[in-house]
């Protein structure tokens, strides 16, 4: 048997870690200032990679910053998924999903403060002129998820008859600016605040103030 792996993997594994290095570099700048005018020196710089590597795996500085929100919003719909995957109930869900998030900013502090940075165009979900266009609707970060559980709620009565997208929109402004606060006051209680939205959320989807109260201090599933 052979004591190392052939060349063929060693190269790709080798190209794979430099586009994960110029990945990490990028996710890191985001989270820090969200500043895309950076050079792709100071990128290459940052990620311990020759400047020549960028343009084997990038065509451009938009596409690697995509590629980075992209990674981030993956860790941050599988983190979430790994939680609520025992939770039916659709206004649990919503809870949860707020819940977690502003924990996350304690937790996963860079991949909410490149959320943060990047604002409603990651929650939102894809405009009508986007998927007109051919554009494939994301299925990353916490907005489509969030938008299937909205549309379960309504369609079992557990939510009023709203229009999804609407509640969404205005659940992920709610979102951000919880975001905001949990970044300019360390000092607040971050369980407490998302609670505390969570529960405003379920009272405006139309949850019983009583019942909204109730399934925003259920136990929080752990975060993996």
């Amino acid at each position: 048997m052979p004591t190392s792996a052939p060349p063929s993997n060693r190269f790709a594994r080798r190209r794979a870690e430099t586009r994960q290095a110029l990945v990490r570099a990028a996710r890191q700048i985001l989270a820090e200032s969200g500043d895309t005018s950076v050079s792709i020196q100071a990128i290459a710089d940052r990620a311990d990679v020759g400047f020549g590597s960028f343009y084997n795996h990038f065509e451009s500085k938009t596409a690697l910053f995509d590629a980075a929100v992209a990674d981030a919003l993956d860790e941050y719909g599988q983190a979430i998924d790994e939680a609520v995957q025992e939770i039916d109930d659709p206004a649990e869900l919503v809870s949860a999903g707020v819940r977690l998030s502003a924990k996350m900013a304690g937790s996963h502090p860079e991949i909410m403060q490149i959320l943060r940075h990047r604002g409603l165009g990651q929650i939102l979900p894809p405009s009508r002129d986007s998927v007109r266009a051919g554009e494939a609707p994301s299925d990353r970060g916490l907005a489509p998820r969030a938008l299937r559980d909205l549309e379960r709620g309504v369609a079992s009565g557990r939510f009023a008859p709203l229009e999804p997208t609407v509640a969404l929109s205005a659940m992920g402004g709610a979102l951000l600016a919880l975001l905001e606060l949990r970044f300019a006051r360390p000092d607040i209680d971050g369980d407490e605040a998302g609670a505390n939205l969570a529960e405003m959320v379920l009272r405006m989807l139309g949850v019983p103030p009583d019942d909204a109260h109730e399934v925003a201090r259920r136990a929080l599933p752990e975060l993996a």
